[in-house]
């Protein structure tokens, strides 16, 4: 018997000191240099009885998007998964198994305005 179903990919992105857990079918290595292509991202159906805000929120901002464009450095994993699970933003903390290297060059809100 042939596996018709489509893969499904769990995306960790580190994203302005926020960890990134995003669901999709299709990744690839964009056509812009130094990004990874996601495409067909998915989220848990929406019930009315139970609602997930972490999820709700990543499914807010990315309300709209068919394709995002991740740079390369902030990827800190991908796998392939037997199926999705619930999409997360959470803030990194210190102390984990995942080393993020290499850092951004420009810190996010560092010496703008202070001159």
């Amino acid at each position: 018997m042939s596996k018709i179903a489509k893969s499904i990919y769990r995306i960790l992105f580190v994203n302005q000191g926020k960890l990134y857990e995003l669901y999709a079918r299709s990744i690839h290595q964009g056509e812009l240099y130094g990004f990874i292509e996601v495409e067909e991202l998915l989220f848990g159906e929406r019930s009315s009885v139970l609602v997930n805000p972490a999820e709700e929120k990543l499914q807010n901002e990315f309300a709209g998007v068919q394709r995002t464009f991740i740079p390369l450095h902030s990827v800190v994993r991908v796998d392939e998964v037997e199926r999705e699970g619930v999409g997360k933003i959470r803030p990194v903390e210190g102390g984990d198994n995942v080393a993020l290297f290499p850092q951004p060059a420009f810190p996010p809100g560092g010496n703008r305005g202070k001159d």
